[in-house]
């Protein structure tokens, strides 16, 4: 029986990073999930009131350019969307690199055979940034989501920490479990609204 859900990605958090890699280990192995992934604008959700919005300035923001990549390839190229999706990632948080570079993302688009002209001359269109506003403001609006990685199962929505990691090749059993545990626990156990240790043994 396939497990529907949504979850919400910005290239910058390391938690959306850990969450991200463990459902794209899972459905690599063949995990039975029909997901919906999401952009959310950290940027975005970080405007001081009066300021403009990163939809009227993109050029402010630091993970715009990635996040509408991200969402062309997901929408364009959907074969190569979970590899381009991980090395984005990658990117950003073992490699430390930034994100704001056309160079940066330009360079993992070629590494997985999208063509990063098609897709920057989509983003200068200006469509894939009303993508990610359209997105974002829906389930802020339906879901009051204000941060990544939110899963989405339903009319629940639950911000998530997973603290380790799923790299390309790790165990999929785990992956597996791991996810299906925040589903189940999302749709299934609304009454539980915060589940959180005081200090991480690590």
């Amino acid at each position: 029986m396939s497990v529907s859900f949504a979850v919400t990605w910005d290239y910058r958090c390391p938690f959306a990073r850990n969450a991200h890699e463990h459902i794209l280990t899972g459905l690599a192995g063949g995990a039975e999930w029909d997901v919906r992934f999401l952009p959310f604008s950290l940027g975005q959700a970080h405007v001081t009131e009066g300021a403009p919005s990163v939809w009227e300035k993109p050029e402010q923001d630091t993970g715009i350019i990635a996040l509408q990549a991200g969402v062309v390839v997901r929408d364009e190229f959907p074969a190569q969307f979970p590899a381009v999706h991980r090395a984005l990632f990658a990117a950003r948080h073992d490699d430390g690199l930034h994100l704001e570079d056309r160079a940066v993302v330009e360079r993992v688009l070629t590494e997985h055979g999208v063509p990063a002209a098609q897709v920057f001359e989509k983003i200068d269109s200006g469509a894939p940034l009303a993508t990610v506003q359209a997105e974002h403001e829906q389930f802020v609006g339906s879901h009051s989501v204000w941060g990544v990685p939110t899963f989405i199962v339903g009319a629940e929505a639950v911000f998530v920490r997973l603290m380790d990691r799923a790299p390309a090749g790790s165990p999929v059993d785990a992956s597996v479990r791991n996810i299906e545990r925040v589903v189940d626990l999302a749709g299934g156990w609304p009454n539980l609204n915060e589940f959180k240790h005081t200090s991480i043994p690590r």
